[in-house]
């Protein structure tokens, strides 16, 4: 295995580009497996639990390929029966597991999904995590089979325990920006959003850029405001919290590779937060100055999301007032917890009323239903 320092630096740099574009992700997955002796991994994004659970995506990267039909074969043939997945959502958010730990003994001899199903996605004697957010979101990260005989190495489990936080870290900026229908649009591109606060930060901190959405929430300074050219929190213990993400997230010279961070600005006026994501920029080419682009500040307000009539929805779709509803919120960037809050129906019926839209669409996932609903409604070029 490489130097572990050396290929912790590279994984990082990495992964910064993969939360930015898709594209970078399957170099990134790759680049990892090399320096910790995997076969391949597995991201899998979805939302709920248990057999209400849906799959949004995943990226399964098994020896340094796109492997589609391999992540389809374990989500569609054995992941509905098996009986570790329980077992891993009851586990703590950031905590690696054995595969084989997740079963019990009766269960590593006859069970189906394990003797079958991780065989054949190279995943028996593998790794799991959850990445998970503080909502309905549900992330797992699973690293396949060790490439060497004789189980997992002691340098190559810190190695992987070290990247776990990182990889999280990505896949927060890489949905905030699918959530803002901003994928793979690029530093330049992202000023031009309208839909998530974007701020371009050099490397001291200052505010070089910002987006309309940026200018104006910190315009009206409640939470975030940028007093003398640099981000401040109104509230002090946010200000700590913000001057240490800060801290990771620009380059210092001696204090190692930079590294991004989330965390929630709250708005003493306001009820709701501000959702604040801070990801280091890789320069371009070699710099000797600090007014370059070194750190993205993206900034999510949950009180500005887009409004979709549900009436319309649903005369333009063909569906029911309540499919129809259900539909409207979804597209709006809610959760399953949020819709059913805001229309008063339990979660098990607005996931029974997504899969009926699904069925009338014929989609396959939020993910598709969210691009139909905008397309009819206008809002995104069909």
């Amino acid at each position: 295995m490489a130097d572990p320092l050396d290929a912790f630096d590279r994984i990082l740099a990495s992964l910064h580009r993969a939360a930015l574009d898709d594209a970078h992700w399957p170099a990134t997955a790759a680049l990892i497996d090399d320096a910790c002796g995997a076969v391949g991994n597995v991201l899998a994004v979805g939302e709920g639990a248990g057999e209400d659970g849906r799959v949004h995506f995943t990226r399964c990267v098994y020896r340094g390929e796109p492997r589609k039909d391999m992540a389809r074969l374990y989500f569609d043939v054995y992941y509905p029966h098996d009986e570790a997945m329980p077992r891993f959502l009851g586990r703590p958010v950031g905590q690696l597991v054995h595969i084989p730990d997740l079963y019990t003994k009766k269960e590593l001899r006859t069970s189906t999904a394990y003797n079958e199903g991780h065989r054949r996605v190279h995943s028996r004697n593998g790794l799991v995590v959850r990445l998970d957010r503080p909502d309905d979101l549900r992330v797992g990260w699973a690293i396949g089979d060790p490439a060497a005989s004789g189980g997992w190495e002691s340098d190559q489990l810190r190695l992987i325990e070290s990247v776990v936080p990182h990889v999280r870290q990505c896949v927060l900026v890489r949905q905030a920006l699918a959530g803002a229908e901003a994928l793979s649009a690029g530093l330049a591109g992202l000023l031009d959003n309208s839909r998530i606060g974007v701020l371009h930060l050099d490397r001291e901190g200052r505010v070089l850029a910002a987006n309309n959405p940026a200018l104006a929430m910190l315009k009206r300074g409640h939470g975030l405001s940028d007093r003398d050219g640099f981000l401040r929190a109104s509230l002090p213990a946010d200000q700590s919290r913000l001057q240490s993400l800060l801290k990771r997230a620009l380059p210092r010279l001696g204090n190692g590779p930079p590294s991004g961070g989330s965390m929630t600005i709250q708005r003493p006026m306001l009820r709701s937060g501000l959702q604040l994501h801070v990801h280091p920029v890789e320069p371009t080419q070699a710099d000797f100055g600090a007014r370059r682009v070194a750190a993205l500040a993206l900034v999510a307000d949950p009180a500005n999301r887009l409004r979709v009539n549900p009436a319309r929805v649903s005369a333009l779709l063909g569906l029911t007032p309540s499919e129809g509803r259900v539909a409207a919120l979804l597209a709006e960037g809610r959760t399953v917890r949020e819709i059913a809050a805001a229309a008063g129906f339990k979660e098990s019926y607005v996931r029974f009323l997504l899969k009926q839209v699904y069925r009338k669409q014929g989609l396959s996932g939020q993910v598709a239903l969210v691009q139909r609903v905008l397309s009819a409604y206008a809002l995104v070029p069909r």
